[in-house]
C-alpha cells in the first residue's frame, strides 16, 4: 500500500463535511465511475468526503467525438472496467466532455444544498456513463438537479467560492503526488489508488476502524 503525506492542512475542504476520507474522482472517468458505485454498495461512502478534479481538463465542450485512437482507448477503458466491475451498468459514450461544469455544480451542492449533493453526483456518473449524456452542458445539469430534488435556481450559480473550492480541490489532489484517479487518502495519509477489489477496499477502510 503507497503512503504519503498529503498536506499540512486542508486547504480543500467544506466546513460543513468532516468526512474521514477523501475520494478524488472525475465524472468522465470509468474506473471512478466504477468505484463510486462500488462505495456505494459496499456502504462506505458516507465515510468519505468527495471531490471532484479534472484529470482531462483539456477536453472540449460541448463534448466532441473521439475517433481512430481515441475511440479505441475509450473502447478499452470500458472493456476494462466491464472485468473489473461485472454487472456493473455501464455503456460505451461517443467521447468524453469536460467536467468542470459538473465538478462546479456539485462544488455549489455540497456547500449551499448537501442534502441532495450526493445524489446529484452518483446521477451524473450514471447519465454519462450508462446514457452518454454531455454533462458538460448546461441543461443537462439542470436536468440532473431537479432529478435529484434540488433547486433549478441553483443550476449555473456558481460563486466565486466555489470555483475556490473546486481549484482548492483539484490543488490537494496534485499534492499528493498522485496523477491519477480514483484517488482515496486516509485519515492517517495513505492512499488506495485506482478502482480496487473489493477486498482491498475493505481493508483500506478497516485500518483506521
Amino acid at each position: 500500500m503507497l503512503r504519503a503525506l498529503l498536506y499540512a492542512d486542508d486547504p480543500g475542504g467544506l466546513s460543513s463535511m468532516t468526512a474521514a476520507y477523501f475520494l478524488y474522482s472525475d465524472f468522465n472517468c470509468p474506473f471512478c465511475y466504477a468505484m463510486h458505485e462500488r462505495l456505494h454498495e459496499m456502504n462506505l461512502l458516507d465515510r468519505c468526503e468527495w471531490r471532484g478534479v479534472q484529470h482531462a481538463s483539456h477536453l472540449p465542450r460541448p463534448m466532441k467525438p473521439w475517433q481512430g485512437s481515441l475511440g479505441a482507448e475509450l473502447r478499452h477503458e470500458v472493456a476494462v472496467v466491464q472485468r473489473l466491475a461485472p454487472g456493473l451498468p455501464i455503456a460505451l459514450p461517443p467521447g468524453k466532455p469536460n467536467t468542470r461544469p459538473a465538478i462546479e455544480q456539485a462544488v455549489a451542492l455540497l456547500r449551499h444544498d448537501p442534502s441532495h449533493a450526493m445524489a446529484f453526483v452518483r446521477e451524473t456518473y450514471r447519465a454519462f456513463w450508462c446514457e452518454s449524456k454531455d454533462i458538460s452542458d448546461t441543461e443537462v445539469i439542470r436536468q440532473l438537479v431537479e432529478q435529484v430534488g434540488g433547486s433549478p435556481e441553483s443550476v449555473g450559480t456558481i460563486t466565486d467560492e466555489d470555483r475556490r473550492v473546486a481549484q482548492e480541490w483539484e490543488a490537494a489532489w496534485h499534492a499528493t503526488g498522485q496523477a491519477g484517479v480514483p484517488l482515496i487518502v486516509s485519515p492517517d495519509h495513505y492512499l488506495l489508488v485506482g478502482c480496487a477489489p473489493i477486498e482491498d477496499v475493505r481493508r483500506f477502510f478497516a485500518r483506521s476502524n
